[in-house]
């Protein structure tokens, strides 16, 4: 790994702000983590570390503090790639203290975020927009104390064959947990919009008119199919998603 020689003691304050990346494969590159920072560094006022927990560092800013993804440790044969988030609840994840700020590697800054880092609640996360009489969350950008869950990780993994039955995903799982413990709260609406549902213009507007910038707005989600290249060059929808170059995404997107 990169960045062999910065001590986790150094980040072991416990009122500092950490936000948290995931970068794992080859799907998205370094230059994603690399615009994540820059868009963090953008638009918050705030003090922050960025870490990266990656199998992959090559080419990522010497600022991002990169770890390995610490292992699930499920039983032999089980499917591990979607759930690896839930590893950034490790009861201990390598000395880190404070307050993290997860970022999914496809999000796009538009505004100020530092109320991300200090509006009130134990744990945050996205209310699902498509099935809001859930509880279920969105995880592209989330909030908690590091180490506040201890229980989440041995739970997943004591219990992960009833768990893979009954949740579709990590985001179910952790919703449903925070939610158990009594924590689960949501961002404010406006804060987190999906870019596919919130900002694409409809059939047949969307032939003729550029996607919008919701109000109040501060990150865009993507999320399916279209990703921000999409958004920036035009394409990438579905036949019923017909997508126009965004010029505003083009901007933020840097």
């Amino acid at each position: 790994m990169n960045n062999e020689s910065i001590q986790p003691d150094s980040m072991s304050d416990e009122s500092q702000n950490i936000v948290l990346c995931m970068k794992w494969g080859t799907k998205y590159g370094a230059e994603y983590v690399n615009r994540l920072y820059n868009m963090v560094k953008r638009h918050t006022t705030v003090d922050f570390t960025m870490v990266c927990l990656t199998d992959r560092t090559e080419g990522i800013n010497p600022a991002v503090k990169c770890f390995p993804i610490p292992p699930l440790a499920l039983p032999e044969g089980s499917p591990e790639r979607g759930w690896n988030k839930l590893s950034t609840f490790e009861p201990d994840l390598y000395g880190l203290k404070g307050n993290a700020l997860f970022l999914d590697l496809d999000v796009v800054i538009v505004d100020n975020i530092d109320s991300f880092f200090t509006h009130p609640g134990d744990f945050l996360i996205i209310h699902d927009w498509k099935r809001p009489w859930r509880i279920t969350g969105n995880s592209s950008v989330y909030r908690f104390k590091l180490g506040e869950f201890p229980g989440l990780m041995p739970y997943f993994r004591d219990h992960f064959d009833e768990i893979r039955e009954k949740f579709r995903n990590e985001q179910a799982y952790l919703s449903w947990y925070v939610d158990q413990e009594k924590k689960l709260q949501y961002w404010p609406d406006s804060w987190c919009k999906s870019y596919k549902y919130h900002c694409l213009q409809k059939i047949p507007l969307a032939y003729f008119k550029p996607p919008v910038k919701p109000k109040d707005v501060k990150i865009i989600i993507f999320h399916g199919e279209i990703n921000p290249p999409d958004a920036i060059n035009g394409g990438g929808g579905k036949w019923y998603r017909y997508v126009l170059p965004s010029e505003w995404i083009k901007d933020a997107w840097q």
